[in-house]
């Protein structure tokens, strides 16, 4: 049975981030994710944590100013400086809150130059840091215009050239079905090096069991596959946050 992690930067946002935790073990998850935690204070996010016996999942490196069209730093030409205190910054705040893994924003950026300092910022991230998890995520262009990392069987291989213990795949299930579809057998086939899942429904990015997946159909097919990570709930609410958790209801008591 599929855990799910809330995504607190699109779930409970009728509520201060802070008093989202409390609100999310109150509805019955056991784990979160969220974007970036670097607005706050790591030890009161460790607290929050503690307090409400959740368990960090995820969250991502720092994308920049998105007003100005960042989005990470890892694949961009000229910018190894920034990627590394991204990644120290990351890390301090893993000291606290322990994520089970860290997402490396690659950023916008194509082409060889990209793809090089993109191998060489994942094994230096790999190697600094060999007991935290790190994931890289396939992004679609409607979303994100230009991102380096597009499709699955792109980030297998890279995963496969870096070939660090701690590189893993991050598989979102709404990226991945607008830019290639197949889910049923990607899943499959992709389940050796993926080690988080997020959800979302396509093509509006709501409730999971909304939309044109077959969401309880997926959840079965990752159960066969034996995976037993976070799946991450990254997705707005069409309304309350709470008034759209029927699909959740199936497997609240399993969490």
């Amino acid at each position: 049975m599929p855990r799910f992690a809330a995504n607190l930067s699109m779930m409970f946002t009728e509520l201060p981030f802070m008093q989202r935790f409390e609100a999310a073990a109150q509805a019955g998850f056991r784990g979160v994710e969220y974007l970036f935690p670097y607005a706050e204070d790591a030890g009161a996010i460790a607290a929050a944590l503690r307090d409400t016996g959740l368990e960090q999942a995820l969250y991502n490196t720092n994308a920049g100013d998105f007003a100005a069209g960042e989005r990470g730093f890892a694949a961009v030409p000229g910018q190894v400086d920034r990627f590394r205190a991204d990644l120290d910054q990351a890390l301090d705040y893993a000291a606290a809150i322990k994520p089970r893994n860290i997402h490396i924003m690659s950023g916008i950026a194509k082409g060889p130059a990209a793809r090089a300092v993109f191998l060489e910022n994942l094994a230096y991230a790999c190697a600094h840091a060999p007991d935290q998890g790190f994931v890289i995520e396939p992004i679609n262009h409607r979303d994100m215009p230009g991102y380096h990392l597009d499709n699955q069987e792109d980030a297998r291989g890279i995963i496969a050239e870096v070939a660090a213990p701690n590189l893993a795949l991050q598989l979102d299930l709404y990226h991945c079905q607008i830019m290639q579809g197949d889910l049923t057998e990607r899943m499959r086939a992709l389940a050796p090096v993926t080690r988080h899942v997020q959800v979302a429904s396509v093509p509006k990015r709501h409730e999971p069991d909304t939309g044109e997946l077959n969401f309880p159909h997926l959840m079965q097919v990752l159960d066969e596959t034996g995976y037993t990570g976070w799946v991450g709930c990254e997705y707005r609410p069409e309304g309350a946050t709470l008034d759209g958790l029927g699909w959740f209801a199936a497997y609240r008591d399993a969490q």
